[in-house]
């Protein structure tokens, strides 16, 4: 049977939602998020979806929404439609000259992927090679404006049968709210979350080193994405591994980083690499390196959290992967069922493509801005 595809027509569908818990980082708090869903028609008239979940700020990386959206209808879109192609690993050679922009290309792979796997007859998961039937969920906790206030926070996840907690972290917020948490939770597997704001100064490298009093599993970006040498010595004088996020955009980011030992541990997201054909290969050089991965999120929506879902189950993600509930996040989601987590478990879909129903009256009814490309 022949599996060629040709998209015929394709959408971008900007959707604002309200976060149920505000959420703060190192460099800013949000309260709502501004995703953009990609939706690809094939020829036969089956859809895939995608999501570009780009911060709205320039702060996590160089791309926001709006670059986003410019780029996928300037660039990514009318490369891909009009096209006919077998794998979905063909597609991102369409725009093969688009250089970064890796947030706005993972919106268009993930959709890819997910029209293939549709037209295939084959959940997400099996096309990109999973083995599990369930991912070992963890939760992200942002900065509160105290220490009683993340206690509170930290004991509702537990409650919820979460196994791993992660802790923004900040100059001036670490070690103590660190002691805390420990104190409360010997045994919780924990680990804090920088987001590269951290320097080499003396002041920082000690909040730093202190920090392996603690027993975290990892410490996470605690520089800024260049600076692969300054996580490389930090390295040499910790216990605790560090894992890269940031600084990971490619598989050539990958290969330096390995071979200046500048991480112990890599966090795969699928909108920093630019899809999950990206993701799935840094995955599989991890493996080759010996290195642990999971799969890191930025507050997708349904079909990036259930395309995260997909990915986790390749037999590398050994940590628990930030595929927790839709409903830590959002009071209504934008696929059916949502992503449902049980005592930190989430059950990988078996029905074929993304294994969940878009509610495409739920995006209508968020939906700020709409464009249509056709072939």
């Amino acid at each position: 049977m022949s599996t060629e595809l040709k998209v015929i027509a394709a959408r971008l569908h900007r959707v604002r939602l309200p976060l149920v818990h505000a959420f703060r980082t190192s460099s800013h708090r949000k309260t709502m998020l501004d995703h953009i869903l990609v939706e690809l028609v094939d020829a036969s008239g089956a859809v895939g979806w995608g999501e570009i979940a780009s911060p709205s700020h320039p702060y996590y990386a160089p791309e926001t929404v709006e670059t986003c959206w410019h780029t996928a209808e300037r660039y990514l879109l009318p490369a891909v439609t009009g096209q006919s192609w077998d794998r979905p690993e063909q597609v991102a050679q369409l725009w093969a000259k688009v250089r970064g922009n890796q947030f706005a290309k993972a919106g268009v792979d993930v959709a890819a992927w997910v029209l293939w796997s549709s037209a295939r007859g084959v959940p997400l998961a099996q096309a990109l090679g999973g083995t599990r039937s369930e991912v070992i969920a963890g939760v992200s906790l942002g900065i509160e404006p105290t220490i009683d206030d993340l206690l509170t926070e930290v004991r509702r996840q537990v409650t919820a049968g979460y196994p791993r907690v992660k802790l923004k972290i900040a100059p001036g917020w670490d070690v103590e709210p660190v002691r805390a948490v420990r104190a409360d939770y010997p045994d919780l597997d924990l680990h804090v979350d920088a987001n590269g704001i951290y320097t080499e100064s003396v002041e920082h490298v000690t909040a730093l080193r202190a920090l392996d009093e603690f027993e975290l599993t990892m410490i996470e970006q605690p520089f800024a994405p260049r600076d692969l040498l300054a996580h490389a010595r930090l390295q040499r004088h910790l216990v605790t591994p560090i894992c890269l996020d940031e600084s990971v955009e490619t598989l050539a980011d990958l290969e330096t980083a390995v071979a200046l030992d500048s991480l112990r541990v890599l966090n795969i997201k699928v909108s920093r690499m630019g899809g999950l054909t990206a993701a799935r290969a840094a995955h599989d050089r991890a493996q080759q390196a010996g290195i642990p991965v999971w799969c890191g999120g930025m507050h997708e929506f349904g079909i990036g959290r259930a395309a995260n879902v997909a990915l986790s189950s390749l037999p590398g993600f050994s940590l628990p992967s930030d595929v927790s509930a839709s409903e830590k996040y959002y009071a209504q989601d934008v696929i059916s069922p949502p992503v449902i987590a049980r005592q930190g478990v989430v059950q990988v879909p078996t029905a074929t493509g993304l294994g969940h129903d878009v509610d495409t009256d739920l995006i209508a009814a968020h939906t700020v801005a709409t464009v249509e490309v056709t072939a």
